[in-house]
């Protein structure tokens, strides 16, 4: 599974974006896609994740009731909106592709993609 993100930029605290991620490839083969980020000089890390036949999602604790993961199977899209942006969330944020079942939505990540850079000021 090949995948490409997009949709980051500059935006001012409190505003919102909204990511995307196209899956091109086995796309139909993956149990499960995931959004992770990397602030500077910190380690990756989770943001959400959806699985693909029922839709259901998980969240790091830090990102909920601000940021909702969606997909369209039928466009091999997931989406990640971002609301009420603040400065902690600038990162490099990564959409992955877990092929199977893992057991953990936060690990076990086969493909990922290029990343695409958030940026918020205060």
């Amino acid at each position: 599974v090949q995948l490409q993100a997009s949709g980051g930029g500059l935006v001012q605290a409190g505003g919102s974006l909204r990511l995307s991620c196209v899956a091109s490839g086995r796309t139909s083969s993956s149990y499960r896609m995931g959004w992770f980020r990397q602030a500077p000089g910190k380690e990756r890390e989770f943001v959400a994740a959806i699985t693909r036949s029922s839709g259901s999602t998980n969240y790091a604790d830090s990102v909920k009731g601000r940021i909702t993961i969606s997909r369209d199977n039928a466009k091999n899209t997931v989406y990640l909106q971002m609301n009420s942006l603040k400065p902690e969330d600038t990162a490099v944020y990564y959409c992955a592709a877990q092929l199977y079942y893992s057991g953990s939505y936060s690990r076990g990540y086969d493909s990922w993609g290029q990343g695409t850079l958030v940026t918020v000021s205060s």
